[in-house]
């Protein structure tokens, strides 16, 4: 590998990096630093419809769509690997559940609410980021999700947190003028 290519990489995955650590404390300005201004997070179609379009405002939505559900939010990076335009990221995801987490249906409606429970939780994750003129143009990711609902206490629910879901369900529904 030759001094060029080890600086191209090196500048991919510090810059995949960074797009993790935006979505945990960034600010608007800083996702445009980042993200192209076409780029699309295939992860989207769960959250909520301002995510769902293309660019930093919608990466941005996803940041605070994060954070209004988990508190200490940060990633470790395990590993970073670069090839040609493909960065991978394999993390483990911390945090604190300390607001609703609202998932979306592809109709862009409220389809499920998780109060929240105070608890803490790290998951492995890995995100998958295509690069393009020097910006992310491209998310997608593994992640445990459901050792995350076990850690949080969704999975099983309790007969009285099956209640506090639907009244946080019934709230969201009428925040997001839906339903």
């Amino acid at each position: 590998m030759d001094n060029t290519s080890l600086t191209t990489a090196e500048t991919a995955r510090e810059l995949a990096i960074r797009s993790v650590d935006l979505m945990a404390g960034g600010e608007r300005a800083e996702f445009d630093e980042v993200i192209h201004p076409d780029a699309t997070n295939r992860e989207a179609k769960a959250e909520p419809p301002a995510a769902r379009g293309r660019g930093p405002a919608a990466y941005y939505a996803t940041a605070l769509w994060l954070r209004a559900a988990y508190a200490d939010l940060h990633h470790t990076i395990e590993a970073a690997v670069v090839d040609g335009d493909l960065a991978v990221l394999h993390t483990t995801m911390h945090g604190r559940h300390v607001g609703p987490f609202v998932a979306y249906g592809e109709d862009g409606q409220v389809d499920q609410v998780f109060p929240p429970t105070g608890k803490t939780f790290a998951v492995t994750q890995s995100h998958w980021l295509r690069i393009a003129e020097g910006k992310i143009i491209e998310h997608w990711a593994n992640r445990d999700d459901l050792g995350q609902a076990v850690q949080l206490g969704w999975v099983p629910p309790t007969p009285a947190y099956l209640v506090r879901m639907a009244r946080a369900k019934r709230k969201a529904q009428r925040e997001n003028g839906t339903r």
